[in-house]
C-alpha cells in the first residue's frame, strides 16, 4: 500500500439511482461501523435547495455527520472538479481521525471523478459562451448543440446524450477553453481510490412508484414553496441547480405557468429520464458490487461491509 493510498480511510462507496433509498441505509449502517457520510450529490452541495434534493434533515445530519452538504450558494459555480478537490479533503480528514468513510450519491460523474481520480483542468463557467450555447438549444434545439460537439468531441458525444443539456455544454465550454476534446480529459486519471463500490438496484417498475412517491412527498412538504423562496432570495431560474430535477417545474407552478397536476407529471416523468440515465453510466463501472433492493438489504450489505474492512485492516 503506497502513502498515499494509507493516508485515505476505508472508503465504501453506496451508489445506484434516485430515490432508490441511497441515504437511509447509509444512516442505518453508518453508527455500526463509525463511520461518517461524504455526500456525492451534485445538488446537495447547494444551500437552500433541501426539499427538491432530498437533503438529509437536520437531524439525520446531527446523529450521522456529513460532508459536501450545503457549501456553495446556488449562484456558486461548482464543478466534478471541485467537488474531487472537496471530497478528497474529507476523506484525507476522515483518515486522519481513523474513521470510515462512507461515500454516498447517485452523481455518477462525481463519483467517477474521486474514485478514478479523474484530472479534470479547472476550467472556471464561461458566463458568455453558456448563454450562447443555451440559445442555440432553445432555438435550434438541443440535437443542434449536440451536432457541435459531435464535430470537435464525437467521442464524448457518443457519451453524453443530447437531452443532456448542461452535460453537452460543459463540454464544449471545455473544449473551448482547453483545445482538448472533453472524452480525453476524462480518460486522464491518477492512481484509483481504493474502495468498496456498492450499488443498490431494483426493477423499473418498482423504482418508478418510488420515484413517484418521492414527487408527491416533495410537493406536500412544500417544494413549490421553496421554489418561491428561492427565487425571492434573488436567485435566476436559469442557474444550473434550479433549472434541473424538479425544481424547474417547481418554478413553473409556483410562476403560475403550469398547473400543479401538470407540474408533478412533468417532474415524475423527467426524473425517470434521469434514472435511466443514471443506468447507462452504472453499466459502464464493472466494479460495482449490486444488491437488489428487498428484504434483509441492510444485513446483506453490512456483510459485504465488514469482509472488506477485516480485508483492509489485514492488509495494512
Amino acid at each position: 500500500m503506497s502513502n498515499q493510498e494509507a493516508a485515505f480511510p476505508p472508503t465504501i462507496v453506496i451508489t445506484g439511482p434516485t430515490a432508490i433509498g441511497k441515504s437511509a441505509l447509509a444512516l442505518a449502517l453508518a453508527p455500526r461501523f463509525g463511520a461518517e457520510i461524504v455526500s456525492a450529490d451534485s445538488r446537495q452541495v447547494y444551500r437552500h435547495l433541501d426539499i427538491g434534493t432530498a437533503k438529509p434533515t437536520i437531524a439525520e445530519r446531527g446523529a450521522v455527520r456529513h460532508h459536501l452538504v450545503d457549501i456553495v450558494e446556488p449562484d456558486q459555480p461548482y464543478s466534478a472538479g471541485s467537488f474531487r478537490r472537496d471530497a478528497e479533503s474529507a476523506l484525507l480528514e476522515l483518515g486522519r481521525r481513523g474513521q470510515v468513510a462512507f461515500l454516498v450519491g447517485g452523481s455518477p460523474h462525481y463519483l467517477q471523478a474521486v474514485v478514478e481520480r479523474l484530472e479534470i483542468p479547472p476550467v472556471p463557467p464561461q458566463p458568455e459562451l453558456r448563454r450562447e450555447l443555451e440559445q442555440l438549444a432553445r432555438v435550434h434545439g438541443p440535437e443542434a448543440l449536440h451536432e457541435r460537439l459531435r464535430r470537435v468531441d464525437p467521442t464524448a458525444a457518443r457519451q453524453i446524450p443530447a437531452t443532456n443539456i448542461r452535460r453537452v455544454i460543459r463540454a464544449l465550454e471545455v473544449y473551448e477553453v482547453t483545445r482538448i476534446p472533453f472524452s480525453e480529459i476524462g480518460r486522464r486519471r491518477g492512481p484509483p481510490l481504493p474502495a468498496l463500490r456498492l450499488g443498490i438496484t431494483t426493477d423499473r417498475k418498482t423504482l418508478y412508484n418510488r420515484i413517484d412517491k418521492r414527487v408527491e412527498m416533495q410537493l406536500r412538504a412544500g417544494l413549490v414553496e421553496e421554489a418561491r423562496r428561492l427565487l425571492g432570495m434573488g436567485f435566476s431560474a436559469e442557474l444550473p441547480p434550479l433549472a434541473g430535477l424538479v425544481y424547474r417545474e417547481a418554478i413553473a407552478i409556483a410562476r403560475g405557468e403550469i398547473q400543479l397536476a401538470q407540474g408533478a407529471r412533468r417532474m415524475k416523468e423527467t426524473t425517470h429520464a434521469f434514472a435511466r440515465r443514471q443506468y447507462t453510466w452504472f453499466r459502464r463501472d464493472q466494479g460495482i458490487v449490486w444488491f437488489e433492493l428487498g428484504p434483509g438489504l441492510a444485513a446483506r450489505v453490512a456483510a459485504a461491509i465488514e469482509e472488506y474492512l477485516s480485508n483492509w485492516r489485514t492488509a495494512r
